[in-house]
């Protein structure tokens, strides 16, 4: 059998060409069959399966899952593509479901589910990620590789999978669509990811805030870390003797100024007299 090879952003028939297929279609029994252990996608949307199992309740299943036999279950067949399909046939009180048959090992399963699901753009980019996580750790693929296979950027599959290097409270927000993709990237490498994140869902703010949010709290971070602790700690002592906010800005050669703040001409006069009191 000629094989189909490998391109950028194969769809599901090309991967169906790549296995034998032991059956066109058939009808299983929803009992006899598994969910697929590979399943990237963990949550599925409750009003789009509402609406599928409303349109199977009036005509019934249209597209065949695909399946293969299980591993683990005599006469049980594990889900390739399709579980949505299967959940809410089961929902909708169907009996049997079409199915077409395939051989297929884990990898080509991971396969299928991972393009069936990001070719739908159901999965949220934290799933998403984790389908790209599992294809390199169990199955020995490279970022290249993966990005062929599912045909993205390279540096997209990098961006996606950096997205798991975020702190879990702020995994849990991606998950609940607390954030969104768009403000996930944001937060992706920022020691305050946490600390951002609630910001964003306290302030309600859109993903272009959100980014100068970001802009403004490393500028003054930045400022602060520039400051160096001696000039730092003189600012304050002279402050609280004062009773008056204190700036010195000093550059490298020690060269500067020094600047008093002052709110009214009481403040401005005690700054004069201190002044003249001590020169």
């Amino acid at each position: 059998m000629n094989k189909i090879k490998k391109g950028l952003g194969r769809g599901l028939s090309s991967l169906i060409g790549e296995t034998k297929v032991q059956s066109k279609t058939n009808k299983l029994l929803l009992s006899d069959i598994l969910p697929n252990k590979f399943q990237p996608r963990k949550n599925f949307d409750e009003e789009n399966l509402n609406d599928l199992t409303n349109s199977i309740k009036e005509r019934g299943v249209i597209q065949p899952i695909i399946v293969r036999k299980s591993e683990t279950e005599n006469s049980k067949f594990e889900i390739i593509a399709g579980e949505r399909r299967w959940i809410a046939a089961r929902k909708a009180g169907l009996h049997d479901i079409p199915v077409v048959v395939t051989e297929a090992d884990d990898l080509k399963s991971l396969e299928f589910a991972i393009v069936e699901n990001v070719q739908r753009h159901d999965l949220n980019p934290l799933e998403e990620a984790q389908g790209y996580k599992r294809l390199i750790d169990d199955f020995s693929y490279d970022q290249e590789k993966v990005s062929k296979f599912i045909g993205k950027s390279r540096s997209y599959i990098t961006n996606s999978i950096r997205l798991l290097n975020l702190p879990p409270e702020v995994l849990k927000f991606i998950e609940e669509k607390k954030i969104s993709p768009g403000h996930a990237k944001i937060l992706v490498g920022l020691d305050n990811a946490l600390f951002v994140a609630n910001k964003i869902i306290e302030k309600k703010l859109s993903v272009r805030q959100a980014e100068n949010f970001v802009k403004i709290f490393k500028k003054k971070a930045s400022v602060s870390k520039s400051i160096d602790p001696n000039i730092k700690n003189l600012e304050e002592n002279i402050s609280n003797k004062i009773g008056l906010s204190v700036s010195i800005k000093n550059n490298k050669k020690n060269k500067g100024t020094i600047s008093f703040a002052y709110h009214d001409l009481d403040q401005l006069n005690k700054i004069i007299d201190i002044i003249k009191a001590n020169y």
